[in-house]
């Protein structure tokens, strides 16, 4: 059976990194829309990669009248903000 002492100290440890993890990632809020005039943030939407993003966001594109889409994030599984471009 294991002490309070090491049982404590393995929480305190648990929660120090459930803290820190979320405060140094990067976040949808630091990414910053293509240059130009037209951009418009749609939202930021969790996709397995870059390519998945490119494509369900064009087929949106399509739909609502706009001529480009971008999305940003790091290329992996990642948090992509979407932002298009008006026509």
């Amino acid at each position: 059976m294991k002490s309070w002492r090491s049982r404590v100290s393995a929480a305190l440890a648990v929660g120090a990194a459930a803290i820190a993890i979320p405060l140094t990632a990067a976040s949808p809020a630091q990414a910053a829309p293509p240059s130009g005039p037209g951009w418009v943030t749609v939202g930021a939407v969790t996709y397995d990669n870059l390519a998945e993003c490119l494509f369900v966001e064009a087929e949106a594109m399509d739909k609502n009248k706009y001529d480009n889409v971008y999305c940003d994030g790091d290329g992996g599984r990642d948090q992509y903000v979407v932002y298009l471009h008006l026509r």
